[in-house]
């Protein structure tokens, strides 16, 4: 069997080749072909997976970064950061080594984000100036896919600056500058520390086939991880306690009489308010 995350490619990827026909279906398939080629062929220090699995590595374990943001620069991919949340965690969100053991050490990111634009006006004061380092991958693509080509050059710009801006920061002398003699209560606000990482990719054009090479890249990267970690990445164990229990608060839920000594006292509670609502309905 093939776990949800990874079936697009597969006959579940039907309705996708309904939706957009089967010459762009192929052209999405290709595109990925093409990803699993450079990641089974290119040597390690030019390997696109092995790369940016490796940056990941470097930040979770290494400098202990808690979760890590996918800002795409397209709202065409405004649903890829969702995609890429259930990817990296379902997949690498494990402490079951492959040998039997547990891991001794942290594994998967939480994986999180928004198209950027919208993002730069909800989080990115946390990401330029909070204590807490996210590591980041900004996608942008080259030639828009609308035919608002003039609002382009805006959007590339605002997806360079904020990757400059939190290299680079802004140190207290530049601060006092900007802040001016009159406002020097002002410059701790308008420092930045900088020194935030952050890896930029670029797509050509935003095609089926782009996008296939891109969803491959993130597999396979979440592959060399996996590999480094020890862990499955093709499983979800995690995912069923919840649901055996979920049929068992079903059948409390709607049952004549419910005896709370089954469930620990807060579900109890929760079942007795949902069993009373009900009733009163």
């Amino acid at each position: 069997w093939v776990g949800g995350r990874y079936s697009l490619w597969s006959a579940v990827g039907l309705s996708i080749m309904i939706a957009i026909g089967p010459l762009q279906f192929d052209a999405l398939l290709a595109g990925a072909a093409g990803m699993d080629a450079h990641f089974r062929e290119a040597p390690l220090e030019r390997n696109l997976p092995v790369l940016m699995g490796l940056v990941g590595i470097w930040y979770r374990n290494f400098f202990d970064s808690q979760s890590y943001l996918v800002a795409p620069y397209s709202e065409a991919l405004h649903f890829l950061p969702s995609y890429l949340q259930q990817l990296e965690m379902e997949s690498n969100g494990k402490s079951a080594r492959l040998d039997g053991g547990f891991v001794d050490y942290p594994t998967s990111a939480v994986t999180w984000g928004e198209p950027g634009t919208n993002g730069q006006h909800a989080f990115f004061q946390m990401l330029h100036q909070g204590p807490t380092i996210v590591p980041i991958d900004f996608i942008a693509v080259l030639r828009p896919e609308h035919p608002l080509a003039s609002h382009h050059p805006k959007l590339l710009a605002n997806c360079f600056a904020q990757s400059e801006a939190l290299m680079l920061g802004r140190t207290v002398e530049e601060a006092t500058k900007v802040a001016g003699p009159d406002k020097p209560e002002l410059v701790p606000h308008l420092v930045f520390p900088g020194n935030r990482p952050s890896t930029t990719l670029l797509l050509d054009a935003l095609t089926p086939g782009s996008l296939g090479a891109l969803i491959a890249l993130y597999e396979h990267k979440v592959l060399v991880q996996a590999t480094i970690w020890n862990i499955n990445p093709f499983d979800q164990w995690g995912v069923e306690l919840g649901k055996i229990l979920g049929k068992v608060v079903e059948a409390d839920l709607t049952a004549p009489v419910f005896d709370p000594a089954k469930h620990d006292s807060s579900t109890s509670a929760l079942i007795e308010r949902a069993r009373n609502a009900a009733k009163a309905n």
